[in-house]
C-alpha cells in the first residue's frame, strides 16, 4: 500500500512538473502581457503622472520643485539642479506627446523649458549651471558637469519633438557645441566631466582627495551623453553629433565593459581604469564609490547602447547585442535576488575569493526600473534563452508593486522595503530622484507588451 501511494506521489509530481516546462500557449502569454501592460499603465498614471504633476510645477519661480515628503507635500528650501530640472521636462515632454489630452504636460514642459533658458544657461560663459536656488540664482560655485548638460541636451531635444518649439533645438545645438569645444578630449576621446564656470576642464591634482571623483573620466556622464546624444539625433542629422554618437557607443561597448561583464566606473583620462582591488578591504570599502560593480547602471546600459545603435541605423548591431546580453547576464548572475527578484546595489570582486562580493544588498528604485526595460527587451531578442527573461521581467514587476510602489501616496520609494523598511517615510522627491526612470521604463515596457500582444517586435525606441 505505501508503495502504490509513493508511485501515486511520484505520478503526480512528474505530471505537476511536466506540466510547468511546457511551452505557454501563445495566445495565453499574448494576453498576459496585455494584462500586464493595463497594470503598468494604471501605475503610471494614477502613481507617478498624477502625483507629480502638476503637483511639483514651480508656480512662483518656474521650473520644478524637487523635494516632497513621503506623502507629497513640498518640504526644504528647493534648491533646483540642472539633472532634475531636466529631467522633469523630459518627463513632461514625453507625457505630452503620451497624453495630448492632459494640457499641463505642454505647460508644464514649456515652463521648464523657460527655466533652463532664463536661468540656468550660463549667459556669459555658456554652458547650463549645475546649482541654483529656487529662484534662479546660481549657488554652489559656478563649476559645471557635462552631466548635467547632458540631461538638458536630452529634455530640450524632446521638447523640441513635443512641440516644434525652435527656440528649444537652438539652444540643444548650443549646449551640444559648448560641450564639443570645452569638455570633449581630441585625443583620448570622450568627455571630461568636470569644468570651470568657463569650461576649462578641472585636472586632478595631488590636493584633491582619493575619494573624490573630480578630474576622472567616468561611465555614468558617458552614458548619459550617450543618451543625450541619441534624444537629440533623432531631431538634429548633424554629421559632428553622429560622429559623437557612434564615438560614446564604441567607448562604452569596448573600453568601459570588463571582461566579465560589468562597467569600470572611473578613469584617468586616457581611459587606464581607476581600481582599488590591489589594496586591503579597509582601503577598498572607503573607495567604493569610485570601484564597485553596480548592477543597475549596467542593465540601463545595456539598453541605452542598443537605443544609440538603433538611431544611427547601423544595421549588424550583433556586437552590441552580444556586449549587451553580457551586462545583463552578469548582473542576473550575479547581483540578483533569487528569491524575491530584484537587482541589488552594488558588489565587488576581491582579489583571491572566488566571485564576487554584494556589499550593499539594498535594492534601488532606479535599478529595478531600468531592470523591467531591459530585461524585456532581452526577453524579445532571445525569446528562448535560459536566462528566462520574460519569468524574471515578471518577477521585477512583482517585487516592484510589492517592494517599491506607495500605492497610497504614490509614486516609488527609493530603496526597496524588503531590505530597507525605513523608506517607507524618507523622502518621496529630491535632487536625485524623480520620476524619469520610473517613466520611461513603464512606458516602453507598456509599448512593447501591447506591440507583443499583437505581433512580433524587436527593438523599438522610446
Amino acid at each position: 500500500m505505501e508503495n502504490m501511494k509513493s508511485m501515486l506521489v511520484v505520478c503526480l509530481l512528474f505530471a505537476w512538473v511536466f506540466t510547468i516546462a511546457q511551452p505557454i500557449p501563445a495566445v495565453n502569454k499574448k494576453l498576459e502581457m496585455s494584462k500586464i501592460a493595463d497594470t503598468m499603465e494604471y501605475s503610471l498614471k494614477k502613481e507617478l503622472l498624477n502625483v507629480w504633476y502638476p503637483r511639483s510645477v514651480d508656480s512662483l519661480y518656474g521650473g520644478f520643485l524637487s523635494t516632497f515628503t513621503y506623502d507629497f507635500k513640498p518640504t526644504g528650501n528647493q534648491d533646483k539642479m540642472i539633472v532634475t530640472q531636466a529631467r522633469h521636462m523630459w518627463v513632461n515632454a514625453k507625457a505630452a506627446e503620451r497624453y495630448p489630452s492632459i494640457v499641463y504636460y505642454k505647460t508644464g514642459t514649456r515652463q521648464g523649458f523657460n527655466f533652463l533658458k532664463n536661468k540656468m544657461w550660463d549667459k556669459t560663459e555658456g554652458g547650463f549651471y549645475t546649482f541654483v536656488d529656487r529662484q534662479g540664482n546660481p549657488k554652489n560655485g559656478t563649476d559645471k558637469q557635462a552631466y548635467g548638460n547632458a540631461f538638458a541636451i536630452y529634455a530640450l531635444a524632446a521638447y523640441y519633438k513635443s512641440s516644434g518649439d525652435t527656440s528649444a533645438l537652438n539652444l540643444a545645438k548650443q549646449a551640444f557645441l559648448w560641450l564639443e569645444k570645452h569638455s570633449h578630449d581630441p585625443l583620448d576621446k570622450g568627455y571630461f566631466q568636470h569644468m570651470h564656470r568657463d569650461g576649462t576642464p578641472i585636472k586632478r591634482t595631488a590636493e584633491i582627495r582619493s575619494t573624490a571623483e573630480t578630474g576622472y573620466k567616468d561611465q555614468n556622464s558617458s552614458i548619459h551623453l550617450l543618451e543625450a546624444f541619441t534624444e537629440l539625433y533623432a531631431v538634429w542629422k548633424n554629421n559632428l553629433l553622429r560622429e559623437r554618437l557612434n564615438e560614446m557607443l564604441l567607448l562604452i561597448r569596448d573600453k568601459m565593459v570588463s571582461p566579465r561583464g560589468n562597467l569600470v566606473l572611473f578613469f584617468q583620462p586616457d581611459w587606464t581604469p581607476v581600481s582599488f582591488s590591489d589594496s586591503g578591504r579597509v582601503s577598498i570599502m572607503k573607495h567604493r564609490n569610485l570601484d564597485h560593480v553596480s548592477f543597475g547602471h549596467d542593465v540601463e546600459t545595456a539598453y541605452l547602447m542598443l537605443e544609440a545603435s538603433q538611431a544611427l541605423g547601423i544595421k549588424d548591431n550583433s556586437m552590441t547585442l552580444r556586449i549587451g546580453k553580457k551586462m545583463v547576464d552578469h548582473a542576473l548572475r550575479n547581483g540578483w535576488d533569487k528569491a524575491i527578484g530584484g537587482f541589488y546595489d552594488e558588489g565587488y570582486y576581491f582579489k583571491g575569493d572566488p566571485g564576487i562580493t554584494i556589499i550593499k544588498d539594498s535594492k534601488n528604485w532606479w535599478a529595478q526600473a531600468e531592470g523591467l526595460n531591459t530585461l524585456l527587451l532581452m526577453a524579445d531578442q532571445y525569446p528562448d534563452d535560459p536566462m528566462h527573461y520574460f519569468e524574471k521581467f515578471k518577477l521585477l514587476w512583482n517585487y516592484t508593486q510589492t517592494y517599491l510602489i506607495d500605492h497610497d501616496h504614490g509614486d516609488w520609494y527609493e530603496e526597496g522595503l524588503d531590505r530597507e523598511p525605513e523608506r517607507k517615510t524618507a523622502l518621496k522627491g529630491h535632487i536625485w530622484k524623480a520620476d524619469y526612470h520610473n517613466y520611461r521604463a513603464l512606458s516602453n515596457c507598456i509599448d512593447r507588451l501591447r506591440q507583443n500582444a499583437i505581433g512580433s517586435m524587436t527593438f523599438q525606441k522610446r
